[in-house]
C-alpha cells in the first residue's frame, strides 16, 4: 500500500513545533488534540519511525521527527506557493515582531497598512528583545520583524529612526569628570551600545546606573533621577520625561523588516513601504507630546 504525507497532518505537526504543544497547536488550528494526535499517528505511519516521544509531563520530537519537520516545512511552502500562482488566497495569522522602541507608532500603522492588501489576514504581534527576534524569523515562529541595525542582506531597508536623550525634570549632569549615568536596556541592546558609543566619541565617561530588561523599566528608572536613556520615540516623549539638549547627539539607527524563510517577498515590501512615511514626518521631540510609557502589545507565538 503507498504511503502518503497529507497536508493537514503536516500542518499538524509543523504547528506542534511552532505552537509549543500539542494542545496549543489544536487550539490554534481549531481542532481537537485527538485529531492532533492522529495526525501524528499518521504521519508516523506513512515514514515508519516514530517521530515524537514523552518527556516528563510533556512531549519532544526524536531526530526522525526533526527530520520530517524541516522537510514539512519545504513541502508546506512549495504547496502553499502553488496555490498563490493560481490565484489562490491563503488565509492565515501573520505575527509581527518588533523590539519596544517606538512599537506603539510603528505597529499599529503597519498592520493596517498589510490588512489593506491582504485583508484574509489576521494578526498577532510579538513584543521581544532583537536576537529572540531574530532567532524567531530564523525558526519560522515569527513571520515579519521590524529590525534595528541588522546586518541581514535579505532585509529590506525602511530608514532611520531619531534617537532622543531624555531625563527627569530638573535632573543635571554630574560635574565633570565624573561619568554621566546611564539607563540602559540588558545588553546586547542596539541602543544600549550607541549611548556608549556617542558619550565616549564626545569624551565624556560614562557608567551604567541602571539597567532593565523592558521599556517600562528603563522609563521608570529615568524618571527617578538615576540617570539618561537614549530612547527612539518617533518624537513623542514618554509621560513624566523631557528631552535633554545638552548632551551629544546620537546617529539614528537604522530600521529594516527581515522576513522569514518562505515568506512572499510581496508581504515584506509592502511592510517597509508602510514604515517609510512615519519615519519621514518623525516631528521633533516636544514636552506636550506624550505618550504612555510602555506599548500595551500582547507576545504571542504562531507559525
Amino acid at each position: 500500500m503507498q504511503k502518503n504525507l497529507d497536508i493537514a497532518p503536516l500542518r499538524s505537526f509543523v504547528a506542534i513545533a511552532d505552537c509549543g504543544g500539542f494542545q496549543r497547536a489544536a487550539t490554534y488550528l481549531h481542532l481537537s488534540q485527538g485529531a492532533v494526535s492522529q495526525h501524528v499517528r499518521r504521519l508516523e505511519d506513512a515514514v515508519g519511525r516514530q517521530l515524537v516521544q514523552r518527556h516528563g509531563r510533556g512531549s519532544r520530537f526524536t531526530a526522525d521527527g526533526h527530520e520530517l519537520l524541516a522537510a514539512a516545512r519545504r513541502i508546506l511552502d512549495l504547496h502553499d506557493d502553488a496555490l498563490r500562482s493560481f490565484g489562490t488566497k491563503i488565509e492565515g495569522t501573520l505575527t509581527i515582531g518588533s523590539t519596544e522602541h517606538a512599537a506603539a507608532q510603528l505597529l499599529p500603522a503597519l498592520a493596517a497598512a498589510i490588512k489593506r492588501a491582504a485583508p484574509q489576514l489576521s494578526f498577532r504581534f510579538r513584543i521581544d528583545r532583537g536576537v529572540a527576534l531574530r532567532d524567531g524569523l530564523a525558526s519560522r515562529r515569527i513571520d515579519l520583524a521590524l529590525l534595528l541595525n541588522s546586518d541581514d542582506p535579505g532585509a529590506i531597508q525602511v530608514g532611520e529612526l531619531e534617537l532622543t536623550w531624555y531625563s527627569a525634570p530638573g535632573w543635571r549632569l554630574p560635574p565633570r569628570p565624573a561619568p554621566v549615568p546611564i539607563v540602559a536596556f540588558d545588553s546586547p541592546c542596539a541602543l544600549r551600545n550607541r549611548a556608549l558609543e556617542t558619550l565616549a566619541g564626545a569624551d565624556l565617561p560614562a557608567s551604567i546606573g541602571a539597567e532593565a530588561p523592558q521599556l517600562s523599566g528603563v522609563q521608570a528608572a529615568v524618571a527617578t533621577g538615576v540617570g539618561v536613556a537614549l530612547l527612539a520615540t518617533l518624537g513623542q516623549t514618554p509621560e513624566g520625561l523631557v528631552p535633554r539638549h545638552d548632551l551629544p547627539a546620537a546617529k539614528p539607527l537604522r530600521l529594516s523588516v527581515g522576513a522569514r524563510p518562505g515568506l512572499p517577498v510581496a508581504t515584506a515590501k509592502i511592510a517597509a513601504e508602510a514604515l517609510r512615511p512615519l519615519l519621514s514626518r518623525t516631528p521633533g521631540p516636544a514636552a506636550g507630546n506624550v505618550i504612555p510609557g510602555a506599548p500595551n502589545t500582547d507576545a504571542i507565538m504562531m507559525i
